[in-house]
């Protein structure tokens, strides 16, 4: 069978449900559509911790322990390894094993450009480089192409929807953009559909990994800084919403403000740890309310947030910051924007009166335009390899 290498940050996000979906679901929709699949990360010592979050042995690592437990549960014990930057030792397959390996991949899928090492990167025979980070990646890359580890890739695919277009303010750093959703595997996010709009929720990070940037003069904001713009919406709805948030400990006085205003925050590594516990929290919610990174929403990026699919998915009627996707998704109808508090308070409303209707729109358009076989089938047709099923699991 056609072999498929993907390689992203996991081991790095120990604890993070959601970031592990954000991988797994292009190793479960590979998988589906007949590929064999190598899951591959590369980490560096001083990253690896202990409990406490104290430095430890790579071998012995919390992240480590995560990388395993967490390729154990889907299947992928004997296809996966976490690779040592410092001395190329391994957890998992071997490191020989991988580089024997590599004139057979006939796709690297390389998240962020995760994968470095040369001896496998090389040899791939068709190399994809794959930017969730949208903005941020092409900001790096007109400084500093090393930085985003654009380089060396046959195909750049963003879900920045509208890089490269006259609108969109996030440069393009000569590179060619090729738009890709994230994807959603239906069978993994059954729907479950609930009776009423109870409890809008999501998962963020206050500030995320990355500080504000700053590009032609122009310096773009932080997810923080959107959340503050629309602080008074449980009171001013009198619904309510939930964050299962991480936010630093100096970031006292948000938390404090977020309380005050209505808003019930949760520990998402005591409420999202894993992929199981993160399905759990979103789908025992009625709907999902988030904003967007600032940068996302002042650029106008098209950016589309792989959290929100799973909402979908789930029959959850999603209420998301505009990023300027609604050019590209239909909305108004299970999936719902808003850019200023009226509009945002408007929505809840609707969705509140007429919650069955949105929620089975939720699911339809998850189905067609978010389903893994509809988003891989797409790149696949585009960069011209074929699957070994089509989508509905047929051998070709």
């Amino acid at each position: 069978m056609p072999l498929v290498l993907i390689s992203g940050a996991l081991a790095n996000k120990p604890g993070n449900g959601g970031n592990a979906w954000s991988r797994l679901s292009w190793v479960q929709g590979f998988r589906q559509m007949g590929f064999d699949v190598l899951f591959v990360e590369q980490i560096r010592r001083d990253q690896c911790v202990d409990e406490s979050g104290r430095p430890a042995p790579f071998e012995s690592s919390v992240n480590a322990k995560y990388f395993q437990e967490t390729l154990d549960r889907f299947g992928m014990t004997q296809s996966a390894a976490l690779i040592c930057e410092e001395d190329l030792s391994t957890c998992g397959l071997a490191l020989q094993r991988l580089e024997a390996l590599a004139p057979q991949i006939d796709i690297l899928f390389n998240i962020g450009g995760h994968l470095t090492h040369e001896a496998i990167v090389a040899r791939a025979q068709c190399r994809l480089y794959y930017d969730d980070d949208p903005g941020y990646t092409q900001i790096w890359a007109t400084e500093d192409s090393r930085a985003a580890r654009l380089d060396g890739h046959d195909y750049h695919y963003t879900i920045g929807a509208n890089i490269g277009s006259p609108e969109c303010a996030i440069p393009t750093a000569g590179y060619t953009w090729r738009h890709t959703w994230p994807p959603v595997v239906l069978d993994d996010w059954p729907t479950c559909f609930g009776t009423g709009l109870e409890v809008l929720s999501t998962v963020a990070s206050w500030r995320g990994a990355y500080g504000r940037v700053v590009h032609n003069g122009q310096t773009y904001g932080q997810k923080a800084h959107e959340f503050r713009k629309f602080i008074e919406i449980p009171q001013r709805t009198g619904r309510a919403f939930e964050i299962a948030l991480q936010i630093h400990e100096a970031d006292s006085k948000d938390r404090m403000m977020l309380t005050n205003h209505g808003w019930h925050l949760v520990d998402p590594l005591a409420a999202t740890p894993t992929p199981d516990r993160f399905r759990s929290f979103v789908q025992h919610s009625s709907a999902e309310f988030s904003v967007a990174q600032g940068i996302y929403v002042e650029t106008h990026s098209g950016w589309f947030s792989d959290r929100t699919v799973r909402y979908l998915a789930s029959g959850k009627p999603a209420l998301v910051q505009e990023t300027g996707f609604s050019r590209h998704v239909p909305t108004g109808t299970g999936l719902l924007t808003f850019g200023d508090m009226a509009e945002a308070m408007a929505a809840v409303h609707e969705i509140a009166g007429n919650y069955p209707r949105h929620a089975r729109a939720a699911r339809q358009i998850a189905e067609d335009h978010f389903s893994s076989d509809v988003v891989i089938g797409r790149l696949l047709n585009e960069i011209g390899i074929q699957a070994p099923r089509n989508a509905t699991g047929t051998a070709q």
